[in-house]
């Protein structure tokens, strides 16, 4: 079944028909989901995490790639890359996810949104939100794997903050590497200059990539753009 709109869009609108009716969220979550015919938001959940895009890009992953999803706030860049990790179980691989923009029960709130809403120390994701969170900090976590981890860092940009790290391009370079060598999957969420707002274009592209230094974009085999609840995925040549 298709959407009348993107699921945060739908959740927007349940939070301001929680405010407006005073209602609790879950009550307003379950009303909205109704009008988009299904039982109740849980039930609309477990249908989304089937129609999600998510399982059309784990498709074509392949080991080694290093991938971009970019979006503006809002789009679903961070909902993706948390579907792609809860995906990889799936596909034999272990899930880990870094994360310097959110805390870590933030992190497990939006896995619960996605169905993924289990007991601590039976969750088949690791979840790492520490301030030391680099390239190396990433490498010497994960240790040697082969074949075995699909990475997602939230997000891009924040790996360039400290002076004390590396050049962002240097970790990039590292991280592809290591999963040449590894035979991991990496992820990396990417903000999009606010510049694309005014623009005229219906998606953003590699261009519109927030870049405060510099970085060669072509390291990354797969990009992902978000924008308005469509997807675009693009191979590099």
């Amino acid at each position: 079944m298709r959407f009348s709109s993107p699921i945060y869009t739908l959740k927007r609108h349940a939070k301001q028909l929680a405010r407006d009716n005073d209602i609790k969220l879950h009550e307003a979550l379950d009303q909205v989901a109704t009008k988009e015919g299904f039982n109740d938001w849980s039930h609309l959940a477990a249908n989304f995490s089937k129609a999600t895009p998510a399982r059309k890009i784990m498709g074509q992953l392949r080991s080694g790639d290093m991938v971009l999803i970019g979006a503006r706030p809002g789009h679903g860049k961070t909902l993706l890359g948390l579907e792609l990790a809860a995906l990889a179980e799936k596909n034999n691989r272990k899930s880990y996810v870094f994360s310097l923009e959110y805390n870590e029960a933030d992190v497990w709130d939006r896995f619960a949104k996605l169905g993924l809403d289990q007991e601590a120390g039976t969750r088949p994701i690791v979840v790492d939100t520490s301030d030391e969170i680099c390239a190396a900090y990433i490498i010497e976590r994960l240790g040697y794997r082969p074949g075995e981890a699909l990475v997602v860092i939230d997000y891009l940009q924040l790996l360039d903050q400290r002076r004390s790290n590396p050049a962002l391009e240097d970790q990039m370079r590292a991280l592809k590497t290591f999963a040449v060598e590894s035979g991991a999957i990496v992820v990396l969420i990417s903000q999009i200059d606010r510049a694309f707002d005014l623009s005229s274009s219906a998606m953003p592209g590699l261009g519109d990539i927030r870049l405060p230094n510099p970085l060669e974009l072509s390291l990354f085999d797969k990009r992902c753009f978000l924008h308005d609840g469509d997807i675009q995925i693009e191979t590099a040549a």
